[in-house]
């Protein structure tokens, strides 16, 4: 495939994508009926899912330390690491000057909003077009696609992913009010169309920078059942000081390279 066909292609895609910024994802996350139907298929009893939908609401105390710490978190790390991820964006764009060391997709938020998420860019630039070649290699139960030899990856991709380093470009999103740092990680409108009724209850939550799932070691080992119960865990447990602990935690495997 040549340059010219690729940019096209991504081109598609990144109209196709624009499209969606801002809607709202019809998944009715407030209105989960909790039913015995719907707890028998889930395996959680009605308590708990009555617990579950109880704790997304209210706790306006929490929730409004939980945001100042955000915005001033997200501001001062953008402000002291500028510097870092401007070189990184060099890097990058050396590395494969096909496209913006920046990409960018639609993901949903909490209750569904589609909003525009950031990352610094690991693949090549028509990777959504290559997915569709590569689902039947995909190594993760339900929804997500995940698969440890992608490649998509670039050389510097592979190495910023290993250190989450791609990650850093949401701080935006954090500092905007998209995401916050601790949540559950945000889901692709195509996973979520696949979502049951249980599933959807991890759209309670505004989605995090990380997660109970972000800091465990070989997370990509990890499968989605067993990931979807570390989300819920997150809500019904969610505090101040729980978030400051996941926040050390991710700072570690950032700089320790742990988790993949």
């Amino acid at each position: 495939m040549n340059d010219v066909t690729m940019r096209v292609d991504a081109q598609r895609v990144y109209h196709a994508e624009e499209d969606m910024i801002g809607k709202t994802f019809q998944v009715n996350v407030s209105d989960v009926e909790v039913d015995k139907k719907t707890s028998s298929q889930s395996g959680v009893d009605m308590k708990t899912m009555q617990e579950i939908l109880e704790k997304s609401k209210g706790r306006y105390g929490y929730r409004f330390i939980k945001r100042s710490f955000d915005v001033v978190f997200s501001f001062l790390a953008l402000v002291v690491l500028s510097p870092f991820l401007l070189i990184l964006s060099l890097v990058i764009f050396l590395d494969d000057p096909h496209g913006s060391p920046l990409y960018h997709q639609p993901r949903v938020g909490k209750n569904g909003k589609i909003f525009k998420f950031w990352k610094f860019r690991s693949m090549v630039v028509n990777a959504e077009e290559l997915l569709k070649d590569l689902k039947s290699q995909n190594e993760k139960d339900g929804p997500v696609f995940k698969m440890k030899n992608d490649p998509r990856v670039t050389r510097v991709g592979r190495f910023i992913r290993k250190t989450s380093i791609d990650e850093l470009a949401q701080l935006w999103n954090v500092l905007k009010g998209d995401m916050s740092l601790v949540g559950p990680r945000p889901a692709l409108p195509r996973e979520v169309e696949q979502y049951s009724e249980y599933e959807r209850l991890r759209l309670l939550a505004k989605p995090g920078l990380t997660c109970y799932w972000q800091v465990k070691d070989h997370r990509d080992d990890i499968g989605f059942d067993e990931w979807l119960e570390m989300d819920i865990q997150y809500i019904r447990d969610s505090n101040f000081w729980l978030d400051v602990k996941l926040i050390f935690q991710t700072i570690k495997v950032v700089l320790t390279g742990q988790g993949t």
